[in-house]
């Protein structure tokens, strides 16, 4: 039997309910595939249009096998490039992020427009055509003031993701922000167990002093069942509708993203140790009430959000093999706060610095024990994991179908 025929027959296999098998968590073909399936080809987080604000300046990134840098070119438009040289497949920005007038790779200084095209390559002969070694572009698209690749030479539709995301992050205006601190962890474990940390707090109570005094360890308000049916979530919604901020609970059919606007408790306003607002110039004009909580956004399988009303929080998860994966947080502010006069660095990034330490430790000791040759699949709590068991059966039908040869995305079922 292949590996892929391998991977189906234990996905068609798993009990309803149950974490994944050892494999999904630890081989390195299985994670192969899981590049193959899910990161080439969908739609992935990748950065802030904020960070590239102005013609010229770029960030860069690495998907799996492919470095990417993503720019914003003379025209205004944000694009994504594969970011190797056409000449002989040298990285051409070699740095995080920056700003430059041309892309110039400094192996030979071939030299690239801000949209890939190829402007000057010396000495190459006179039959050498520069049209046809332009940088090779990569689907790129931008959301709600977020930007999104897709690695795939047929990308699926972007629009179901746009029109989930716009009307909630339009009233924020994240587009008029900056970055105010970034933190990059790397956890020792399968990007998958990083995703199913987050997406309970079963364990946030023994485990994340600082955030349970804001964020609500209740199912309702973390997973995907009963939230209508929670009073205090129902109050919220209807008070943030009426001032003009959709809130209320969407997920999408395929169950790939969701979007809803939730209360903290003990009448923060923030994620701060005191429950007020981190930062005191606003993040948009549009949104001035009180107490609007957190709007969070969820994405497989790249991203997780917290949008409030005086800074957001955002995350992007990225595999860097079968068992270690790069999660790395933005702190976004307005672009005209200063900090020391607006907002504390350290008051605004207490909170989640300390929770993503957190969550590492707890994702790293869970992938010490799955790869015990005693690990076998356990039962999540349908009270409190129903948001791990959502993500669980997610990704098994989608390999299920990827695997067998049918095509579905956020696109198919929009």
């Amino acid at each position: 039997m292949t590996i892929r025929g391998d991977m189906l027959q234990r996905l068609k296999g798993r009990k309803p309910g149950y974490s994944l098998e050892q494999a999904f968590y630890t081989d390195p073909e299985f994670f192969k595939i899981d590049l193959e399936e899910v990161w080439y080809k969908d739609w992935l987080f990748v950065g802030h249009e904020c960070e590239v604000a102005k013609p010229g300046a770029y960030f860069t990134l690495q998907v799996g096998a492919y470095p990417v840098v993503i720019v914003r070119d003379r025209q205004g438009v944000v694009r994504a490039l594969n970011n190797s040289c056409r000449h002989r497949g040298s990285r051409v920005c070699n740095h995080k992020k920056g700003t430059s007038a041309k892309l110039v790779c400094p192996y030979h200084q071939w030299t690239y427009e801000l949209d890939g095209k190829l402007l000057f390559a010396r000495q190459m002969g006179e039959d050498f055509d520069k049209t046809t070694h332009g940088m090779k572009p990569i689907a790129c698209e931008t959301a709600g003031g977020y930007i999104f690749i897709n690695l795939s030479e047929r990308p699926m539709d972007f629009a179901p993701l746009r029109e989930m995301m716009e009307p909630y992050f339009a009233p924020h205006n994240l587009k008029d922000t900056k970055v105010a601190f970034e933190s990059t962890i790397i956890e020792k474990g399968n990007w998958k167990l990083v995703w199913e940390n987050n997406r309970e707090c079963y364990h946030c109570a023994a485990n994340h002093p600082e955030l349970c005094r804001t964020y609500p360890e209740a199912p309702t308000a973390t997973g995907v069942q009963g939230a209508k049916d929670d009073p205090v979530i129902a109050e919220h919604w209807a008070k943030c509708e009426a001032a003009g901020l959709p809130s209320e609970f969407r997920m999408h059919p395929t169950g790939q993203m969701r979007v809803a606007r939730m209360p903290l408790i003990n009448d923060a306003e923030s994620y701060t140790m005191s429950g007020r607002p981190a930062v005191r110039r606003l993040m948009s004009d549009q949104v001035t009430q009180s107490h609007i909580g957190t709007l969070l956004l969820f994405h497989y399988p790249t991203t997780w959000n917290h949008v409030l009303k005086d800074h957001a929080i955002t995350f992007r998860v990225l595999p860097l093999g079968p068992e270690l994966t790069e999660v790395t947080t933005k702190w976004l502010v307005h672009k005209d706060a200063v900090e020391g006069v607006d907002y504390n660095l350290e008051e605004l990034t207490h909170v989640w610095t300390e929770t993503n330490d957190q969550d590492r430790q707890i994702v790293e000791e869970n992938a010490f024990g799955i790869r015990s040759p005693a690990y076998e699949p356990g039962p999540y709590s349908p009270e409190h994991e129903g948001g791990v068991m959502q993500f669980v059966e997610w990704y098994t039908t989608f390999m299920t179908h990827r695997l067998q040869g049918e095509t579905t995305s956020i696109a198919r079922v929009a």
